[in-house]
């Protein structure tokens, strides 16, 4: 059985408004965002930020700048990712990542994280397992054991 495939470099795998392609993130999101973007984050940052510091950060900017705060720290997360696989800006945004985010915020995090899943970097099992997954040799066939034999 082959591998599957990535997606495409310099192409989102998914629209913008595609939630509901993985339904359960979708939910996720629209019950706390900042859960959501705080998965991606570490993943976006390599590990370098953990996913409980880039959530209380996102809640934290809500909580002091209601909505530009959590708007400016996503969209330069979605900037990094972006810049990362060659991903285009999208074309219905004229100030970018930004309004993405202003306008979208909820369809901007759940392409995020179909984003790094579809790249096989699920944000769900966090920086460590995505590592292991992208870095690990592909397992090879196993080795039948010999069954019957002549003596």
């Amino acid at each position: 059985m082959a591998a599957p495939q990535l997606p495409t470099r310099g192409k989102w795998s998914t629209g913008i408004f595609g939630c509901f392609e993985d339904s359960s993130n979708c939910w996720v999101t629209c019950a706390c965002p900042f859960l959501t973007f705080a998965r991606n984050a570490e993943i976006v940052d390599e590990g370098r930020t953990s996913a409980y510091t880039a959530g209380q950060n996102y809640l934290l900017l809500c909580t002091l700048v209601p909505v530009l705060g959590a708007t400016l720290y996503a969209c330069t997360y979605r900037t990094k990712l972006r810049r990362h696989f060659d991903l285009p800006e999208e074309p219905f945004a004229p100030c970018g990542d930004f309004c993405v985010h202003h306008l979208c915020c909820f369809c901007a995090l759940c392409q995020e994280h179909r984003e790094l899943k579809n790249r096989h970097m699920d944000p769900v099992g966090g920086w460590r397992k995505a590592y292991e997954t992208i870095m690990s040799p592909k397992e090879a066939a196993p080795i039948p054991e010999p069954g019957m034999t002549r003596k």
